[in-house]
C-alpha cells in the first residue's frame, strides 16, 4: 500500500512540473529546488527526485549542478481552430507564417487505396503527394504526408512553399470548407524518429486530417506526426445550458 501511494505522489508531482514546464509557465524557465519541492507538496525527497527523473527522461528538463534543475524545451501552442485552419491565427501563433517547410517530396502519383477509400476517389487516381517537414526556429515541430486531388493539386503542385500549409493553400488560391482531425497518440517509429529527431518511442501525437472543399467534397488527406513536445493544441469550449435548465 505504502508503495502504490508513493508511485501515485510521484505521477502528480510529475504531471504538476510537467504542465509548468509545457506551459512555459516557470521563471526563466527553472524549477524549484528539491528542499521547496518537498515543502510544496509534502513528498520525502526521493519521491521528488524519482519525478524530476521522469521529466528529464522525457527530456523536458535538465540537472546542472550550482545552478539548478531548468526546462531545457519551450512548446509552441496553438487554439484548436487555427490548427484547423478554419480561424484567422493570432498574430504570435506558430500558425501565423513562423514555420518554414523542409519539403521531402512533391510529386504527383496515384493515389494510394487506403487514400482513395477516405477520400471517395477510385484508387490509382492522379493525386499530389505533398510531404514535408515543419521547421519552428529551425527545430522539426511535425512531419506530414499530404494526399491532394485534382484540380486542387494542380494549384499546390507549383506554387512556392514557404511557411505553413495554410499558407500555401491561401498562396495558391485554395479556399476550403471544414477540415476535420482524428487524433490519436503512437510511438516513433526509427524513420519517423530520425525526421523529428527524437529518440525512437518517443510519445508523439498522430492526426489525420481531411480537408473539404466550399462544397463538402474531400480533397486533401495528411497523416501528421507531431513532437508531443513541442506542440501543443488549445482546445475550449462553452457549455450551452439546456432548455430545463433554463426554465
Amino acid at each position: 500500500m505504502r508503495d502504490a501511494a508513493r508511485s501515485h505522489d510521484v505521477r502528480r508531482l510529475r504531471d504538476l512540473l510537467r504542465s509548468a514546464v509545457q506551459g512555459d509557465r516557470l521563471p526563466g524557465g527553472q524549477l524549484p529546488g528539491e528542499a521547496e519541492l518537498m515543502a510544496q507538496h509534502g513528498l520525502p525527497r526521493a519521491a521528488v527526485r524519482e519525478a524530476l527523473a521522469l521529466l528529464r527522461a522525457e527530456g523536458l528538463i535538465e540537472r546542472t549542478q550550482g545552478i539548478g534543475t531548468h526546462a531545457v524545451t519551450h512548446p509552441v501552442s496553438t487554439g484548436i481552430t487555427e490548427a484547423h485552419g478554419t480561424s484567422s491565427p493570432a498574430p504570435t501563433s506558430v500558425l501565423n507564417r513562423r514555420t518554414r517547410p523542409r519539403v521531402l517530396d512533391r510529386s504527383v502519383v496515384p493515389l494510394p487505396a487506403v487514400a482513395a477509400e477516405r477520400l471517395g476517389a477510385p484508387p490509382g487516381t492522379p493525386c499530389l503527394r505533398l510531404e514535408y517537414v515543419a521547421l519552428h526556429e529551425e527545430e522539426p515541430l511535425w512531419l506530414a504526408t499530404n494526399y491532394a486531388l485534382f484540380p486542387e493539386a494542380e494549384k499546390l503542385r507549383d506554387c512556392p512553399f514557404i511557411t505553413d500549409w495554410y499558407a500555401l493553400l491561401a498562396d495558391a488560391g485554395v479556399e476550403f470548407g471544414a477540415s476535420e482531425f482524428v487524433i490519436g497518440a503512437e510511438t516513433a517509429d526509427p524513420h519517423t524518429a530520425a525526421v523529428l529527431t527524437v529518440p525512437a518511442g518517443a510519445p508523439v501525437l498522430a492526426i489525420e486530417q481531411t480537408i473539404v472543399d466550399v462544397a463538402g467534397r474531400l480533397f486533401d488527406l495528411a497523416f501528421i506526426h507531431t513532437r508531443a513536445d513541442r506542440f501543443r493544441i488549445v482546445s475550449r469550449g462553452t457549455r450551452t445550458p439546456t432548455l430545463e435548465e433554463l426554465s
